[in-house]
C-alpha cells in the first residue's frame, strides 16, 4: 500500500467508504514475540474510537497479569467513570495450558477451552463487542480442542460490524485463508538467543 493507497480496487459493488469500513478478521502468527502486543495496540486504538472491547486469553496463566491487562482494566474503569473511550472486558479462558502447566488432565483443559469458545460464539451472535482479541487462540485449535472449520465458519459469517484479531503460533492454513489481514512475526534476533531472560516492561 504505497502512501496508504490500495494497489487494487476490486469490482465488488461497494463504495470506497463501504469497503474502507468493512470489519476485518485478522491473524497475527509466527515464531517471534510481538503478536499479542500488536493486537493490543489495535485494541488501544479501538478503545480511543469508543469501541466495546472483548479480550479473551486462551493460554497464559490465569494467575499471571500481563501489563496490558492492568492497563486495559484501568482504561475500562476510566470509561465507566468519565465516558472516555470504550468499555473493556478481559477474560482468561484457562489455566495456562502452554507456558505454565497446572493441575488437571488435558481433557479438563480442552473442555474449558471449548466452553470459552462457546461463550465467544454467543457474544458474536449477540454482537456484544466491536473488537474481539482472541489471544493465543491458535493453540487450542492446533491441539484439536476446538474445531477449526467451525471457528472459520463462525467468524466469516459473523453478523454486524465486528472486528476479530487472533494471535498465536502455527495458525491453521484454513484460518489464514479466511482472514482479511495476516501478519507473520519472523525472528531475526532475540536477546534470549544469548541467554538473556525476559525483562519487565518488555516481556510483561
Amino acid at each position: 500500500m504505497p502512501q496508504g493507497q490500495p494497489s487494487v480496487v476490486p469490482k465488488d459493488g461497494l463504495t470506497t467508504r463501504q469497503r474502507r469500513n468493512r470489519p476485518l478478521l485478522m491473524v497475527h502468527t509466527g515464531e517471534m514475540k510481538g503478536k499479542s502486543t500488536a493486537a493490543f495496540g489495535m485494541a488501544l486504538r479501538g478503545w480511543n474510537q469508543g469501541w466495546n472491547l472483548g479480550v479473551f486469553q486462551f493460554v497464559k496463566s490465569a494467575k499471571w497479569k500481563v501489563g496490558e491487562e492492568s492497563a486495559f482494566r484501568a482504561l475500562g474503569k476510566l470509561h465507566e467513570a468519565t465516558g472516555e473511550g470504550g468499555p473493556v472486558e478481559w477474560h482468561k479462558m484457562g489455566e495456562g495450558w502452554s507456558w505454565s502447566r497446572k493441575a488437571g488432565a488435558d481433557e479438563d483443559h480442552a473442555a474449558d477451552a471449548l466452553e470459552g469458545w462457546r461463550e465467544i460464539q454467543r457474544r458474536i451472535a449477540a454482537e456484544t463487542h466491536d473488537l474481539y482479541v482472541l489471544d493465543e487462540f491458535t493453540y487450542p485449535m492446533k491441539w484439536g480442542w476446538i474445531d477449526v472449520d467451525e471457528v472459520v465458519d463462525t467468524l466469516v459469517n459473523r453478523p454486524g460490524h465486528q472486528y476479530v484479531v487472533i494471535t498465536g503460533r502455527n495458525a491453521d492454513q484454513r484460518l489464514l485463508d479466511a482472514a482479511d489481514l495476516v501478519t507473520e512475526m519472523t525472528k531475526v534476533k532475540h536477546p534470549m538467543d544469548a541467554g538473556q531472560k525476559g525483562q519487565k516492561g518488555i516481556e510483561w
